[in-house]
């Protein structure tokens, strides 16, 4: 599994840029527009029994910020973000990341792990890249108690 994008954890603190923000637990950055997105939002609240996975769309001030803060353009399909303990990942390094940590689909990340990093990069960009085929929607319209609490916008 490929390593972090930025090897320096917690980078983001000392770029003016970015607000301040509680990084302690895990944070998802992803678009909250995207139905796979959503759908993968819905998924985190479902999985993550225990509830530390919090999750930002790109769309806020802080998800634009954050994203930038690694040379990522919110508007491009490809902006999906996990932070762990200050590192960031992106792409399905990031998902796999997410379900090691919520402890779930671990034999499907370990079997995506397993492929090569220009082979997983490749098929997260053709999935990226045509996600409104799936169609659009919004992240905060009738989110569950449980996504609500885990939202930070």
């Amino acid at each position: 599994m490929k390593d972090c994008i930025d090897q320096r954890a917690f980078s983001y603190r000392s770029d003016p840029a970015v607000p301040e923000f509680d990084d302690s637990t895990p944070i998802a950055f992803m678009d909250g527009e995207c139905v796979l997105c959503c759908f993968g939002a819905r998924a985190i609240s479902k999985l993550d029994r225990s509830g530390d996975i919090r999750i930002c769309p790109v769309q806020s001030s802080l998800g634009q910020a954050v994203l930038c803060h690694f040379e990522m353009a919110p508007d491009d399909p490809e902006s999906w973000l996990y932070l762990e303990q200050g590192k960031a990942y992106t792409g399905f390094d990031a998902m796999i990341r997410i379900a090691l940590y919520a402890d779930c689909a671990r034999f499907l990340a370990l079997a995506v792990a397993r492929l090569p990093q220009s082979s997983r990069a490749w098929l997260y960009r053709r999935i990226a890249r045509n996600r409104f085929w799936f169609g659009r929607t919004d992240i905060c319209k009738r989110p569950s108690p449980d996504l609500l609490a885990r939202l930070i916008r």
